[in-house]
């Protein structure tokens, strides 16, 4: 079945970097969305970035703009977010999500925390 493995997460000082990492498998590597939404207590869950294969396009939402960098490496089956400039507010649960000919899978969340 489909798993979303999602590491890199962990305590960074602000203006600091992180790189998460999602790998992917057990689903056809093509025609999919996968990205990051994130959750910071009593915060609703947001989408962060996302990435199509069909065409490569990027989403970011704007509170990342410019910060973060999404990237994928399919032969690696692989999806990235590159964090930097972070910031107190980024701190959140992340969780690696994949969306596929109308399924979708959540990946375990990986812990962020941004200190001032």
């Amino acid at each position: 079945d489909v798993q979303l493995q999602a590491s890199g997460g962990g305590l960074v000082q602000a203006g600091g970097s992180l790189r998460l990492s999602c790998a992917a498998s057990g689903f056809s590597f093509d025609d999919y969305d996968i990205g990051w939404f994130r959750q910071a207590p009593g915060k609703a869950r947001e989408g962060v970035s996302c990435i199509s294969s069909s065409d490569g396009s990027t989403y970011y939402a704007d509170s990342v703009k410019g910060r973060f960098t999404i990237s994928s490496d399919n032969a690696k089956n692989t999806v990235f977010l590159q964090m930097n400039s972070l910031k107190p507010e980024d701190t959140a649960v992340y969780f690696c999500y994949l969306y596929q000919r109308g399924l979708q899978w959540w990946g375990q969340g990986t812990q962020v925390t941004v200190s001032s």
